[in-house]
């Protein structure tokens, strides 16, 4: 990048430009660690009772068992005004094991303010679950988790603070942590669900991987759905806080759909909207969503992502 001292100059007088931290918290871009599928964003993150699929290893681990399918995604997820973006893939697979129990696997890759925080982080898991009937589910996944961070922290007053998550070293992982998750989903129709996830149960006892419990109930058939989730964090800010979501989907002519959602954290004082659209056929899916933080800490998010049905093919001995 140039920088022109006139317009004579341009030639004679190049210079790099330094780009500038970002000036919001860093725990609105950070969001707790979370990975989230534009399905997941769209609803405002309510989809801890009525999530399958690849999006059940991050959100209920449970729900894997749900359905019977074979996926594999890749998710992309920006936030500009944070400079934040994460980069995933996730296969689920709940069709091969006769005994149905289901398992997934996933990776993302994150980065958070390169000009300032330079923070770096990747989030690994493994996970199972089991379908103890139609009615009852439970699932585990295990999660390896590293961080590095060259920078001090920007707190919500605008205030740099170097010692509050601990201002990392050159090249070097300031965290490196094993711990899991585990939830259970009740349905006791099929179209009514209930769910308790706990994350991070090891309480590896700071901020990056703060100890959470969350609950949803959920109502959907295969052509709508709604949600409401409630989560509690005992970590991040030292005192028990709350995030409230809710959202909805439709599916429309069989093949498109359209969600959309809200989301209110305390300790923030953040209130966001988003909304997203998807496109479904038997052998793949698309989805695109955003959303938008209001008032003084206003930022966007950007999710795309693609999943291929493998359990389309056949080869699985699975149906769509």
């Amino acid at each position: 990048m140039l920088a022109l001292a006139g317009v004579g100059c341009v030639a004679l007088q190049p210079a790099e430009a330094v780009a500038a931290p970002s000036e919001l918290p860093s725990e609105l871009g950070y969001n707790y660690g979370k990975q989230e599928s534009p399905r997941v964003l769209a609803m405002g993150g309510a989809l801890r009772a009525l999530s399958n699929s690849t999006e059940a290893l991050y959100e209920n681990p449970a729900n894997m068992a749900a359905t019977r399918v074979y996926h594999f995604a890749g998710v992309v997820q920006l936030v500009p005004q944070a400079d934040r973006q994460s980069y995933g893939a996730t296969a689920v697979d709940s069709v091969v094991s006769k005994s149905r129990l289901a398992g997934g696997v996933t990776g993302v890759w994150s980065q958070q303010d390169s000009d300032g925080l330079d923070r770096k982080f990747r989030d690994l898991r493994l996970g199972f679950a089991y379908p103890f009937s139609d009615n009852f589910m439970f699932g585990a996944s295990g999660r390896y988790f590293t961080l590095s961070q060259e920078g001090p922290l920007r707190l919500k007053d605008g205030s740099s603070h170097p010692l509050r998550a601990g201002t990392g070293l050159v090249n070097t992982e300031i965290v490196k942590d094993i711990t899991f998750d585990a939830g259970v989903t009740l349905k006791p129709i099929p179209e009514l669900a209930f769910a308790v996830v706990g994350n991070n149960l090891t309480d590896p006892g700071h901020g990056f991987l703060p100890l959470q419990f969350g609950a949803g109930i959920g109502y959907g058939n295969q052509d709508f759905s709604l949600e409401v989730d409630a989560v509690n964090d005992f970590t991040t800010y030292g005192d028990t806080t709350s995030v409230l979501m809710g959202g909805g989907e439709l599916l429309i002519a069989d093949h498109y759909s359209a969600r959309g959602g809200y989301r209110y954290d305390e300790a923030l004082d953040v209130s966001a909207v988003s909304g997203g659209i998807g496109y479904v056929n038997r052998e793949f899916s698309v989805d695109l969503s955003v959303r938008r933080s209001l008032g003084e800490l206003a930022a966007t998010w950007i999710a795309f992502g693609f999943k291929y049905h493998l359990e389309s093919t056949g080869l699985t001995g699975g149906g769509y």
